[in-house]
């Protein structure tokens, strides 16, 4: 395994994601009180970040499988370092001032922000990491990214608790432009980009040049899954999991001031049960020690005697057993039950990286991965507008039946489908023909 190279990325998005983090709890501050100075319940504020991860959700969907064909086409390196480096800006403005005016202007930028790294920063990086790691290695190679972010998160909560309020956007701040400039310094390209004709050309022949290049190469990707069965096969997983997925997170955690479920109030354990934010908070911090725990240990010490499908099948049946103890719990001590199940669930992300990953080639893997990312961002799109009035409906006292948790049995149904064909997925090796789709590689991995 390419250590060397795997530092030099996995550094910079620590850095990245800690920043990131710590400034969630002052975020909430400063935006209430700039959007709602005689401290009222601020439903403004619910209202932009609903109308903000709607936007996000749809643009999301086309852009994501783009950036995966540019990395492939122009690099990683460019890619991730133009990825991480737009959460600078929004940050740098509300350093600068909070007021109302500064603060539409940071959820403008916000938006754009989320847009393009939001779900981006992952794919490319597990391309980069298909370049420069070998392939029996690379499960455990996306475990140690997945579980980084896990402990980021950790790490950026405990880093806001004990630095000072006033400091904390500057520190974001700095903590993120070392991430691109550490990246510019130290991180190899892996892609080596052949020689492209026609560069003189100007104007509308050249718009017309680009968007027709993103037509060959959309439809490329579309053919590459097509044409794969277990990419295929995987991208059918991934959607059904993530519409499940999706549609319990918004179903436990609702009314956010962020999309990060640390941070989202409580609404059917409350309701169900009487959890205040505090309990919640218990489940999540016992759930996310454990889930780093998994993520960098234990999946790289089993997956040389299980693979990658096993370690899938597992993490799945495991949200199925979430699922269904949260929609039938019948005390309040089963959510802490269910909870302690996203220890293997966790595990799906990294699974289905390194399946995607080995069923593709290297000049394919930004395209096959952000293919998929593309189809879950549907799926994420689509389940609350089925889940959020189906939760609302068990809730009143216009049920049919008493079931409060029916709308979550509804999606660990969506997750069962996804654990049928994930059980009879094939895991092949991309063919040599695959590229001939109509589009030329424009690139090969530098390093083997």
């Amino acid at each position: 395994m390419a250590f060397r190279p795997l530092l030099h990325l996995l550094l910079p998005l620590c850095f990245h994601w800690i920043a990131e983090e710590m400034t969630v709890s002052v975020l909430v501050d400063v935006t209430t009180a700039a959007l709602c100075p005689d401290g009222s319940t601020c439903s403004q504020v619910i209202y932009i970040n609903g109308l903000q991860q709607t936007i996000v959700g749809i643009f999301k969907m086309v852009v994501l499988p783009v950036l995966g064909q540019l990395a492939d086409e122009y690099g990683r390196k460019p890619l991730l370092m133009f990825t991480v480096s737009t959460s600078i800006f929004p940050f740098a403005l509300l350093a600068w001032n909070k007021s109302k005016g500064y603060v539409y202007a940071y959820y403008v930028l916000r938006t754009i922000s989320y847009i393009i790294s939001q779900g981006s920063i992952f794919c490319i990086s597990v391309a980069y990491v298909a370049d420069v790691v070998e392939e029996s290695k690379r499960a455990a190679a996306f475990s140690w990214i997945t579980g980084l972010f896990s402990a980021s998160h950790v790490l950026g909560n405990v880093l806001a608790l004990f630095l000072p309020e006033k400091y904390i956007f500057e520190v974001s701040i700095a903590l993120l432009i070392f991430g691109p400039v550490y990246m510019k310094l130290f991180l190899v390209e892996t892609v080596r980009q052949a020689p492209r004709q026609d560069q003189r050309s100007t104007g509308c022949s050249k718009i017309f040049k680009v968007l027709q290049e993103r037509y060959v190469s959309m439809k490329h990707a579309g053919t590459l899954v097509l044409n794969s069965s277990t990419l295929k096969g995987i991208s059918i997983v991934s959607f059904f999991y993530e519409l499940g997925m999706s549609g319990i997170s918004g179903i436990l955690l609702v009314l956010s001031l962020r999309s990060d479920p640390l941070h989202k109030q409580v609404y059917y354990l409350k309701a169900a049960f009487g959890f205040n934010k505090n309990q919640f908070s218990e489940i999540l911090m016992m759930v996310g020690i454990g889930s780093i725990f998994s993520q960098i240990l234990v999946l790289p010490l089993i997956n040389p005697f299980v693979g990658e499908k096993l370690i899938l099948c597992s993490a799945l049946l495991a949200s199925i057993a979430y699922a269904l103890f949260y929609g039938l719990a019948w005390a309040s001590w089963v959510p802490y039950l269910s909870a302690s199940f996203g220890v293997i669930y966790v595990l799906v992300k990294p699974a289905t990286y390194a399946i995607i990953s080995k069923a593709s080639s290297s000049s394919n893997q930004g395209k096959a991965q952000g293919f998929v990312a593309g189809i879950q961002s549907i799926a994420s799109l689509l389940s609350p507008l089925a889940m959020s009035p189906l939760t609302s409906w068990f809730l009143s006292t216009d049920a049919p039946f008493n079931c409060k948790g029916f709308s979550i049995i509804c999606a660990s149904i969506c997750m069962m489908i996804a654990l049928c064909y994930a059980v009879f997925l094939k895991e092949e090796k991309p063919t040599n023909g695959e590229s001939k789709n109509g589009i030329e590689d424009v690139e090969e991995p530098l390093i083997p």
